[in-house]
Formats: structure tokens, sequence, C-alpha cells
């Protein structure tokens, strides 16, 4: 195919505006790149600033009491009653295997002793139940009084207009 001089000028002149273009485009993505970073920079030290100390403050207000008290219910109450379940079965076992070296051994069957255990989950148990219900209660409210006014906090939805040249 055959073009014209007039033509192939044409193409030239389209393919150089091209080539203008693409490069006035990367310099663009480029200065939007460099934007960006300074913008994740910036709310990097607005985070650090401003709403990380807000929400330590709203943890330590209404969270961190109840996070204590459960602590302690949990190494008063449920350590405590978790090693007594571990160590009754262990007890449990060691009594197995010592009737079964009886009848392995041919000297007859003992009869154990049988303590009544006591049944249900107990007032500590409920407490400590009601203490990790309100402390989540109290995270979940921190968090929320943390986030639920910062409107200025929030990406505008309009878009950015460009400057009037």
């Amino acid at each position: 195919m055959s073009l014209s001089r007039k033509r192939k000028k044409e193409l030239e002149k389209l393919q150089k505006q091209a080539g203008s273009l693409w490069d006035a485009q990367q310099v663009l993505v480029g200065e939007a790149a460099t934007v960006a970073r300074e913008a994740g920079r910036q709310l990097g030290h607005y985070s650090r600033e401003q709403v990380a100390p807000q929400v330590q403050a709203g943890y330590d207000r209404y969270a961190a009491p109840y996070v204590d008290k459960g602590k302690k219910v949990f190494n008063g109450t449920v350590i405590p009653a978790a090693g007594a379940v571990v160590g009754s079965a262990l007890s449990v076992w060691d009594a197995a295997n010592e009737q079964r070296g009886r009848l392995a051994s041919g000297r007859g069957v003992s009869v154990p002793v049988v303590v009544p255990t006591k049944k249900g989950i107990g007032a500590g148990g409920v407490i400590a139940i009601i203490l990790g219900v309100a402390a989540a209660v109290g995270v979940l409210y921190a968090a929320w009084q943390t986030l639920r006014a910062d409107d200025e906090l929030w990406v505008a939805d309009d878009p950015l207009r460009a400057p009037d040249a």
C-alpha cells in the first residue's frame, strides 16, 4: 500500500503528537504517585498523632477496667478450675492403669471410692462469663465512640477540582 507524501507527513505529525501526549501522561502519573506517597505518609503521621491516642484513651477509659477484671477472674478462677479438672483426669487415668495392672497380675478387682462431683457451672463461672461479655462490649463501644464522630477523617465523595489556569 502506497501513501502519498501528504498522508505520510500527517501520520508522522500524528505520531509525534501521540508520543508527546504519552510523555506528558507519564510525567503526570509520576507526579500523582508522588502526591499519593506523600498523602500516605501524612495519613500515617495523623494516625499516630491523633487517632491512636484517642483509641488508647477510649480503651483505657472503657475497656481496660473490664479486661483487668477478666484477667483477675481468669487467673483466680478459671486456671485453678482447669488445673483441678486436669488433676482429676490424671487421677482417673492412674486409677485405671492400676486396676488394669491388678487384673493382669491376677489380684482381682478392687472397688474405688467414688467421690461425688459438683454439677453445673457455679457462681465463679457465671461471673467470668458476665465479665468477659462486658469486656467485649466495652471494646466495641470504645471503637464505636472513636470512629463515629470523626467526619474529618473520611475522604470526601466529590472529586478534587483541577486548578484554574
